[in-house]
């Protein structure tokens, strides 16, 4: 018998898009920008990785970037607000196999990103992250998020933005929150090596949650008079084991430690030029019993899945210099947002459907073509502009 099919059309993804974020960020036009306006020039933005002054002057019967950004400010003067309304935009597309009891209990992977930024601000602005230095600069926007495995596919659960003044306990713990009211009941955490401090250590294991990080070595390197010391032991050893170590806090003074289990993983592994080659890898876990450590580093590794994620991100992700802080984290929020539409679309609607376990079909929507479609809507509601005025006369040839 012959299968029945459907076919999917760039409508229809604009269609999906909307749905996916006018009905809980709840723009609200502003004189002849409505708000449909609003998200139809986002989203041009994003499918070029352009700016929005850029896509306004490139569409025809778009408003003018003056216009289009006083309609666009008017919805960003509250940071909690637009959070809340981001985070709520994320929880209400998530699958609902994640939602449900489940044997197996899912793991949430945790991550912090970096964007840099190289315009000038003042040493005490609070919303610069300043951080080791990378592609040029040690000033940067920070962006915090949390994502959950569904059949190898990762589902951003929620993001918020990082500020110099705040304690990464504290956005951990935002974190978990948003994900708990999203019905989310993780029951291992795979962190980021940023979060690797006695205060997050220990308010995880207050709150009863299990978590697997990297270690951060510090101490004495092995050419020290003294010898090795610190967390770099774990480094320099010659085979893999099992041991306990002691986290304190420096700038406390012993008054804040966190006791975690060690994993040490080695193995000899030959690089690209055929070269062999020992490599360490040192882990800190607790609330879980891993059985081998081949375990532990294949557990972990599934977090690297997340720069895949945030390479998509890139690919939709609003070009900007502006300063205001919420307008930069909107234009990350849309980011990720497109990418979990994209996500979301093959897992509900060009998967195909067999006994076990869906299948995916990559290759029918790559991200790439999902954006050019974004585009192409944006183009049939708006017109390109095809003709630029200059102040020369225009030769027959280019002989001439």
């Amino acid at each position: 018998m012959r299968k029945s099919t459907t076919t999917l059309t760039p409508a229809q993804v604009y269609c999906y898009a909307v749905d996916f974020c006018q009905p809980y960020l709840d723009f609200r036009g502003k004189g002849k920008v409505t708000a449909t306006i609003l998200l139809t020039v986002l989203f041009a933005a994003a499918a070029r990785i352009s700016s929005i002054s850029e896509t306004c002057r490139r569409l025809a019967d778009a408003p003018c970037e003056d216009t289009y950004f006083h309609a666009l400010y008017a919805n960003l003067f509250c940071l909690e607000e637009l959070k809340r309304k981001v985070n709520a935009a994320f929880r209400a597309h998530l699958p609902r196999a994640l939602c449900r009891k489940r044997k197996r209990p899912l793991r949430l992977i945790v991550d912090l990103t970096l964007l840099p930024y190289y315009g000038q601000h003042s040493l005490d602005s609070r919303e610069i992250y300043r951080g080791q230095a990378k592609a040029g600069t040690r000033s940067f926007f920070a962006y915090a998020t949390a994502y959950v495995l569904l059949h190898g596919q990762r589902f951003t659960v929620a993001v918020t933005p990082v500020t110099r003044s705040e304690r990464l306990k504290d956005v951990l713990q935002e974190l978990l929150q948003v994900a708990s009211r999203a019905g989310l009941r993780p029951g291992l955490l795979l962190l980021d090596r940023g979060f690797y401090k006695a205060e997050i250590l220990r308010y995880l294991q207050q709150a009863r949650r299990p978590f697997l990080m990297p270690v951060v070595c510090h101490g004495r390197d092995a050419d020290h008079p003294k010898g090795p010391s610190g967390s770099k032991v774990f480094k320099l050893m010659k085979k893999s084991g099992w041991f306990e170590y002691t986290v304190g806090d420096a700038k406390k003074k012993g008054r804040a430690q966190a006791t975690v289990s060690i994993c040490v993983k080695r193995a000899r592994l030959t690089d690209r030029h055929g070269r062999k080659k020992w490599e360490t890898w040192v882990y800190a876990y607790w609330g879980i019993s891993p059985g081998c450590v081949d375990w532990v580093k294949r557990t972990y590794r599934q977090r690297f899945g997340i720069e895949t994620s945030y390479r998509q991100m890139n690919q939709c992700r609003i070009r900007t210099t502006t300063k205001k802080f919420n307008a930069r984290f909107l234009y990350v929020a849309i980011g990720l947002l497109l990418r979990n539409l994209w996500v979301w679309l093959h897992h509900v609607v060009l998967s195909s459907p067999r006994r076990g376990c869906r299948r995916y079909n990559w290759d029918r929507l790559r991200v790439k073509r999902m954006l050019l479609w974004l585009e192409q809507v944006a183009v049939d509601l708006y017109g390109l502009v095809l003709t630029i005025t200059t102040e020369r006369e225009i030769p027959d040839s280019v002989t001439t």
